[in-house]
C-alpha cells in the first residue's frame, strides 16, 4: 500500500482538474491517448479525468494512483469509462506490474510530482513490452535564459512543492525521458493557457517508444 495522503491538495485538485479540462486540457488528454490499443498502464491517474478519453482499441487500463482521496474518486469514475479500467494503489517508483506487461504507458501532469523521475521512468520502461509507447503531457522548465526559469527555480526551492503535493515547475522532463532510454518520436512544446507566463505554463505533449533492446548503462 502506498498510503499517500494529501487531503487538502486532493480536494483542490478535484475541482481544479474539472476547470482545467473545460479550459482546454480535455483536448490534450484526448489527443494524448488517441490511437492507443492493447493493455495500458496509466501512472498517476488522479481522479480519473483521463478515463473517458481512452479509445475502443484499448483492451484494459490499469490506473495507478497513490493518493487515497484521488484514488477513491478514480474508482468512482472507472465504471463510466468506455474501456475496462482497474484502479490500483501504487507508487510510480515501484509499479505493481510485471516486466513487459503493457503495450503503452500514459502520464499526464505526473512527472512534475514524483519524488524521483529517473526511478519512475525506469519503472515505466520495465513494465512496457519492447517497442511499447510512453504518452506524456507534462509541464516543464522554461528556457534557461528566461526570467520565468529563474522564477521556477526559486519557487521549486521554497513554497511550490509544499503547496502542490511535491510538484516542481522547473524539471527538464524531456531530458529525463531520453536519459531513461526512451526514444522521442513526437514532441510539441507550448504554453497552457496560451500566452500565459505562469510558472506551470510551459508544457510538453508527445510520444516516446521503449526500444527493443534498451541501452546498457
Amino acid at each position: 500500500m502506498a498510503t499517500v495522503s494529501h487531503p487538502v491538495f486532493a480536494r483542490v485538485y478535484e475541482r481544479l482538474s474539472v476547470a482545467m479540462d473545460r479550459a482546454g486540457t480535455a483536448e490534450f488528454r484526448r489527443d494524448l491517448v488517441a490511437g492507443l490499443s492493447g493493455r495500458v498502464i496509466e501512472v498517476g491517474a488522479g481522479n480519473g479525468r483521463m478515463f473517458s478519453h481512452y479509445p475502443p482499441g484499448v483492451s484494459e487500463v490499469v490506473a495507478v494512483e497513490p493518493e487515497r482521496r484521488l484514488r477513491a474518486a478514480a474508482e468512482r469514475a472507472a465504471p463510466t469509462a468506455p474501456v475496462p479500467i482497474t484502479v490500483v494503489d501504487g507508487l510510480a517508483e515501484s509499479l505493481p506490474a510485471r516486466d513487459g506487461e503493457f503495450d503503452a504507458a500514459v502520464v499526464a501532469l505526473v512527472l512534475c510530482t514524483v519524488p524521483d523521475q529517473a526511478n519512475a521512468l525506469a519503472e515505466i520502461g520495465r513494465t512496457l513490452r519492447p517497442g511499447g509507447e510512453l504518452r506524456f503531457f507534462e509541464h516543464v522548465a522554461a528556457d534557461e535564459a528566461s526570467r520565468l526559469h529563474r522564477t521556477q527555480r526559486l519557487l521549486d526551492a521554497t513554497l511550490w512543492p509544499k503547496l502542490f503535493a511535491g510538484c516542481h515547475t522547473g524539471r527538464d522532463t524531456i531530458a529525463a525521458i531520453t536519459d531513461a532510454g526512451f526514444v522521442i518520436e513526437e514532441l510539441r512544446r507550448f504554453h497552457f493557457p496560451a500566452g500565459s507566463n505562469s510558472p506551470s505554463s510551459p508544457c510538453v505533449h508527445g510520444r516516446a517508444t521503449w526500444p527493443a533492446a534498451p541501452r546498457q548503462r
